[in-house]
């Protein structure tokens, strides 16, 4: 059995009850928003949290600016729940809305907007949100699991041109057409009950040890699985988060009040290359990193999944 795996039956069965998510680059967050300015007892501008997941940067921004009024968005029930149980202390100074960000549009101006972009830690690690080849669950990878397509029936229904496409686009794959012909050949993938891998027949498991069966030998015992490429375009593709993306990065800066603040932490480079050239092209930001921030050693050593991270800062003219 390959290192990477883990049984369903190990995993966390019921994510609910595994929603604890470290914030990354936590300290770089509250230095960047250090300087809001939120008056006493007054009813100031909120601050929104485009990714609320369990609620971890919002409540150090909370406990940082008594007073402060915050918005935050998340389309995982679970990730709300979590964030509602967390910030439960700060009273009706919190307003979870349950939508994804590049559909939401604030009925007030803002004093900045944080956004911690990808897949949190518990939707990772729990099997049956099938975003890992780690686990065996089902082949969903869903953000919010009682809407849209999942990733199986993703597979099952595009051409293999276009699912080639969208692996290489993505994943930045280069043996995108391979493993699309794989793919197709192999299936169907979405089975006829979404809630159970065992019911269904297909697996995150069986969709990796398929992809890894594209490659040469000696590629399947690199440090990286060879089936994360095409794990991450599926995700994205089920997810349009690239969309959404480009969707917050058109309307955010309209939300902040003058000299408010844009922070987003992308997590790969399709991702950062969208938010640097928004920062240096639009004339409503002032740009405020000329180049990311960084995890330091510690959080790194302490959270590998941090070591991908990337914060960008602007400030609205």
């Amino acid at each position: 059995m390959p290192d990477w795996f883990v049984s369903y039956s190990e995993s966390h069965a019921d994510p609910s009850s595994a929603f604890q998510h470290q914030p990354v680059l936590a300290a770089q967050v509250l230095a960047a928003f250090a300087e809001l300015v939120v008056p006493p007892g007054g009813a100031s501008a909120p601050l929104l949290d485009c990714t609320l997941g369990g609620g971890g940067h919002s409540a150090l921004l909370l406990e940082a600016h008594p007073g402060l009024r915050l918005i935050g968005l998340d389309r995982d029930p679970t990730a709300r729940a979590a964030a509602a149980e967390r910030l439960a202390p700060f009273g009706d100074r919190v307003t979870i809305v349950a939508t994804s960000f590049g559909d939401y549009t604030p009925d007030q101006p803002v004093l900045g907007v944080l956004a911690d972009l990808g897949v949190s830690s518990p939707q990772l690690d729990v099997a049956a949100r099938g975003f890992s080849f780690r686990a065996d669950g089902p082949i969903d990878m869903r953000m919010n699991p009682e809407a849209g397509e999942t990733a199986a029936e993703l597979i099952d229904r595009l051409e293999e041109n276009e699912l080639a496409d969208l692996i290489y686009a993505y994943g930045e794959e280069r043996l995108s057409r391979r493993i699309a012909r794989r793919l197709v050949a192999e299936r169907p993938w979405n089975g006829s009950s979404r809630g159970s891998a065992r019911s269904s027949g297909r697996s995150s498991a069986d969709l990796a040890y398929v992809i890894a069966g594209c490659f040469p030998p000696q590629a399947r015992r690199g440090r990286i699985h060879p089936a994360t490429r095409t794990f991450q375009a599926l995700r994205i593709a089920v997810n349009d988060e690239l969309g959404q993306l480009d969707r917050l990065l058109q309307h955010a800066p309209n939300w902040l009040v003058p000299g408010g603040l844009l922070a987003i932490i992308s997590f790969h480079s399709l991702e950062d290359r969208r938010v640097k050239t928004a920062f240096l092209s639009d004339d409503r930001l002032e740009r405020l990193t000329r180049k990311p921030l960084v995890a330091e050693a510690a959080e790194a050593e302490a959270n590998p999944r941090s070591r991908s991270a990337k914060l960008r800062l602007a400030r609205r003219r």
